[in-house]
């Protein structure tokens, strides 16, 4: 009688490549190309931070990508990355501090608005080298909002003016909208029948400065190679 050698079940699912782990854990994924290794990141439902979210409700959670976006600056297979968006937007802190780290990797990056990129969704969206939207997408711009026990005193509303501040000088830093205007969207008091802020749609994001193109996948793709091949003849060294 001879023995089966053959892998069972089992020992295939524990030999999942890390790989099919991260898309898993937070949507990410890799893959070859010609010019280069492209990562993809998703980033959905609402960015989580120093508190989860109710049970059941899809986040994205910060303490993940920050460690994913260090490594992959790092790392000598990455080339180029892909932010796919779709976010109702989250914690503010959390929020910025992808963006920042989004807006200060060196290597090529693209971010593509999908669904929506909402609230903090929107610093997120601006911190790639450029951005697009779809046609059908959608950007909601409106005043800070805190939860949980808010003090009357004019030093809370202070503190809100300053987190807006930093929103609005990061977004205006990473895109071409002019700071009036952005300010002007996020206090409209005519957009919304029962909050204060505007809505925006994939063609007036992209009038607006907000977002640099209008275009689906395979126009950011196209983008990103295009900064991957800009960034691979910068690296070779002249010729002499």
């Amino acid at each position: 009688m001879t023995e089966d050698t053959r892998p069972t079940e089992n020992n295939e699912n524990e030999e999942q490549p890390e790989l099919q782990q991260q898309i898993v854990d937070m949507g990410a994924s890799a893959v070859k190309t010609k010019d280069g290794d492209i990562h993809t990141l998703t980033i959905v439902g609402a960015i989580e931070g120093h508190q989860e979210e109710r049970s059941g409700a899809k986040t994205t959670k910060y303490e993940h990508i920050l460690p994913f976006l260090a490594s992959l600056e790092e790392s000598d297979e990455a080339d180029g990355l892909l932010i796919l968006l779709n976010t109702m937007g989250g914690d503010i802190e959390a929020g910025l501090a992808i963006a920042e780290m989004i807006a200060g990797m060196r290597k090529p990056t693209v971010s593509l608005v999908l669904g929506g990129g909402h609230s903090i969704g929107v610093p997120l969206a601006v911190a790639a080298k450029e951005s697009f939207i779809v046609p059908s997408g959608a950007m909601t711009i409106h005043p800070v909002r805190l939860n949980g026990l808010v003090i009357g005193v004019s030093q809370t509303f202070h503190y809100f003016e300053r987190i807006q501040d930093r929103i609005c000088d990061f977004v205006t830093r990473n895109s071409r909208i002019s700071r009036e205007d952005f300010e002007h969207l996020m206090l409209n008091t005519g957009e919304m029948a029962a909050d204060v802020g505007s809505v925006i749609y994939g063609q007036e994001a992209v009038e607006l400065g907000l977002i640099d193109h209008l275009g689906g996948l395979s126009d950011a793709l196209a983008c990103l190679h295009r900064r991957m091949r800009e960034e691979r003849a910068r690296q070779e060294p002249e010729a002499t």
